[in-house]
């Protein structure tokens, strides 16, 4: 009758070994509060790179719709003149204006700024 028992005996000790192996491989709770902090250290680094670059984009944005508007005052500028040289031909400068105004008003512009 010893057999049985000198094999469950062997069949424990075998179990013993690889439940300290699966213990060794396993995650503690400090492993997980490791983990926490460098998620919440790269979040709050990710949040500081997003407001950095929605800082660049307005700029962006201000300096786009700076350069455009200079653009159109001088487009506005060169129909007129345009406009001088040909009225003697019949071309109305009320038809170019009304053009210009829906063109600014499909591109929801503001009016140009006159100096």
């Amino acid at each position: 009758m010893t057999e049985p028992d000198n094999l469950v005996l062997a069949l424990l000790r075998d179990m013993r070994v690889e439940m300290k192996d699966m213990r060794a491989m396993m995650a503690t709770k400090s492993d997980f509060d490791d983990l926490r902090s460098d998620i919440k250290r790269n979040f709050a680094d990710v949040r500081s790179e997003m407001k950095s670059l929605a800082a660049d984009v307005a700029s962006d944005m201000l300096a786009l719709e700076k350069r455009l508007s200079e653009q159109i005052v001088s487009l506005r500028r060169a129909v007129m003149e345009y406009h001088s040289s040909a009225i003697g031909h019949g071309i109305l400068l009320s038809e170019f204006e009304e053009r210009l105004r829906k063109v600014e008003q499909r591109l929801d512009m503001p009016p140009p700024e006159t100096h």
